[in-house]
């Protein structure tokens, strides 16, 4: 199979000969030392956002970038096509609040969605908060709302620039007026209120310099109570441990209001403790519910001292329990709903009145079943096609319930469900330019590396010929226990209608076969997920779909880790790829921001053993001169702290600098922008609208007669 990847690249090189030269990027002789082993890291200037000579650079290499987009043709009827189709109304699920259902709306390509409150839902209401008027480029946006019991005052959280740096603010729900109360920008997190709704619990860094939002390391997070009307300054601190600064802190109010619930991780470990404060006692100590580090607990309710639990404590696919918590001990446990069988998840839960809501995950698809408190079944929500069930979501009093189903081919309709009656109801459907039935979508099976079965979705035009010949983009992820899932996107809707052909993989190191499947992708054994990744695009040319010219890959994040690793280790495969706010230097990434945070998942430098792993696969450190790299589109935002642009930028320079062959090496680098969190519509059609344009060109791609018209 590899004799026949590298005769296709062969055929490939006419289409990107005339690649753009790459701007000049200086080496410094940095040279760290890890374990006896030199590592050189030439490009690290650019670390330092803000020094002048890496805004030089990047305004170089985007002044490349986009005169080499500019004169792609077909890039005009790719935008044409994208803002038509982006162009219809999207609605969120109402939830209910006191005497309000809330909802957010966007009338099409509003850059950010308005949020409305109405006492009826046949009736659309006032707007509570409209984002899109504070800013004028559309990069300020909102971010969460938690409204107090009674829906009388709610906090919110305004970011700008796409930073994770964020305000909190609260509200007074009837007047839309806010209150004076307010918080310093930082990376804080509003939990629960308490039942009478005078304050609210929420997590919060120790503050940093200005100019350090992309070099600083966050730990040492504390949970605070702030009681409406006072400064911040006097605030209470209701748990904190200095002596674990990696541990992190959520408060949430159960819906008794009797009991704060206080969920303490570590990182991105999928495991926490869980403690417990008696609200109705003034000065309660606080107490331990689960206080081994031995599993992931989420407190779905409770009725009294009996808490209702869904963990992975001895059922690694989820189960729910109930605990009483005068005996906490597992022994002490009474299980109400098992672990499914064979590979079957219980992947999320709900308590809505008497009734469990759950989303079973079953070869990567939802379903969702009811039960009630002593677990026996009651009914099965079925839908039609290969798609995505969500939501279920809401309190314990509530008497419906909204969900959505969406696919590759189908924009989220939206559901309400009366737990009275039983029945769904359709209760709103966006009206969008596309007739789903012209589309295919399904799901397959592969073997990986290792011959583990590994499944995958493939949507595109029905009646396509298996010929090899169809333009193919491949994205994955493969981390953190994120599953990937069938879901609606005008983007992925356009590059099908331009003739591609879609798959999603859903590798090892995601969740859909619960929690040994995420492990099956982590730390030591992290190269399966690349190697899962590589065998989809193998099984994708040996079953005809596609082949080496017409196959890109894409991924985000720790899925741009995935595509920078997998374009390095077989550059021979992939016609092109775009890596995504990636996280590309697997030896630094825990200096900066909350990178640290991912060391559960990753391993860290600090140690041998995680520094003879990671310099296996990371990206930057594994690409080599004198190879022919695919065509390739780095993206990245100058305001990203989450995964700092300088994972992309030393790569970008790397890669360059090692590129043997005649395809470009470029780097869009988005202003005013971050990780992808509160991106406008504006930003967000004009970045996908590029990296289409550069796949048409570095794919070799016709658009069919009359797209984009």
């Amino acid at each position: 199979m590899r004799t026949a990847a590298l005769l296709c690249a062969c055929l490939a090189l006419p289409l990107a000969a005339q690649a753009p030269k790459a701007p000049a990027t200086r080496k410094l002789d940095v040279v760290d030392h890890y374990f006896g082993t030199n590592v050189p890291d030439p490009y690290r200037w650019l670390e330092d956002d803000h020094s002048l000579d890496t805004k030089a650079w990047v305004k170089a290499q985007n002044t490349v970038t986009d005169a080499y987009l500019a004169a792609i043709p077909e890039r005009e009827r790719i935008r044409a096509r994208l803002t038509r189709l982006w162009d219809y109304e999207k609605f969120s699920a109402p939830s209910r609040h006191g005497s309000y259902y809330v909802y957010s709306h966007n009338t099409g390509l509003q850059n950010q969605s308005v949020v409305y409150l109405t006492p009826k839902l046949e009736e659309k209401g006032r707007v509570l908060f409209d984002p899109n008027t504070l800013s004028k480029d559309g990069t300020a946006a909102l971010g969460g709302l938690r409204f107090s019991e009674d829906g009388k005052w709610v906090a919110y959280q305004v970011s700008k620039g796409g930073s994770d740096v964020a305000t909190w603010k609260v509200r007074n729900v009837e007047t839309g007026q806010d209150l004076p109360d307010s918080f310093a920008p930082g990376r804080m997190g509003v939990g629960g209120w308490l039942k009478d709704g005078s304050g609210f619990f929420y997590s919060d860094y120790p503050k940093v310099e200005a100019g350090k939002a992309l070099t600083a390391v966050y730990k040492n997070q504390k949970l605070f109570f702030h009681k409406l009307g006072d400064p911040q300054s006097q605030d209470k601190v209701v748990y904190e441990r200095p002596d674990q600064p990696d541990w992190g802190f959520g408060g949430g109010v159960t819906d008794d209001g009797a009991w704060l619930v206080i969920s303490q991780s570590q990182g991105t470990e999928r495991k926490n403790r869980v403690f417990l404060k008696d609200l109705r006692q003034a000065d309660s100590p606080v107490t331990p519910l689960f206080d081994k580090y031995d599993g992931a607990y989420q407190v779905l309710g409770n009725d009294g001292d009996i808490f209702y639990v869904n963990t992975d404590f001895a059922a690694p696919r989820h189960r729910i329990v109930a605990v009483d918590r005068k005996d906490p001990r597992p022994e002490a446990w009474k299980e109400i709903i098992p672990q499914g069988p064979g590979r079957d998840v219980l992947a999320g839960a709900s308590l809505l009145g008497n009734t469990f809501a759950v989303t079973w995950k079953i070869d990567a698809l939802n379903t969702v079943r009811l039960y009630d408190l002593k677990g026996k079944f009651q009914k099965e929500i079925k839908v039609d096609g290969v798609g995505s069930l969500a939501g279920f979501g809401g309190r314990r009093q509530a008497t419906e319930v909204f969900y959505t189903f969406t696919s590759y081919n189908q924009p989220p309709t939206l559901y309400r469900y009366d737990l009275k009656k039983g029945k769904s109801s359709v209760f709103r459907q966006p009206k969008v330019d596309i007739v789903p039935a012209d589309y295919e979508v399904k799901e397959v099976f592969y073997p990986s590396k290792d011959g583990t079965k590994v499944p995958m979705f493939i949507a595109h035009r029905k009646g396509l010929k298996l010929d090899g010949t169809n333009p193919t983009l491949l994205y994955g992820y493969g981390g953190f226990n994120v599953p990937q899932a069938p879901g609606y996107s005008p983007v992925n809707q356009v590059w099908m209608e331009m003739g591609g052909v879609y798959a999603v993989a859903c590798l090892r190191g995601g969740s859909e076969y619960g929690k040994e499947w995420w492990e099956a992708g982590k730390r030591e054994k992290k190269q399966n997920v690349f190697d899962d990744f590589i065998a989809a695009g193998e099984w994708l040319i040996a079953s005809k779909y596609t082949s080496t010219p017409k196959l890109a890959i894409m991924g985000g994040s720790n899925g741009g880790l995935l595509v920078g690793a997998c374009m390095a280790q077989r550059p021979d495969l992939f016609g092109a790829a775009i890596p995504a706010v990636g996280v590309m230097d697997m030896l630094r990434y825990h200096k900066f921001t909350i990178g640290w945070m991912w060391k559960s998942d990753y391993m860290s430098s600090d140690s041998k053993e995680g520094f003879d792993n990671l310099i296996k696969y990371s990206p930057l450190h594994t690409l080599k001169p004198g190879v022919k790299y695919p065509a390739t589109l780095v993206t990245t935002g100058d305001h990203d702290d989450r995964v700092v642009p300088a994972h992309s930028h030393k790569f970008t320079a790397t890669l360059q600098a090692a590129q043997a062959g005649p395809a470009p090496i470029l780097t869009r680098i988005e202003t005013d922008a971050g990780h992808g969190a509160g991106k406008p519509t504006a930003k967000q059609i004009a970045e996908r609208v590029d990296m289409w344009a550069f796949l048409v060109k570095n794919l070799g791609m016709t658009l069919p007669e009359g797209f984009g018209k």
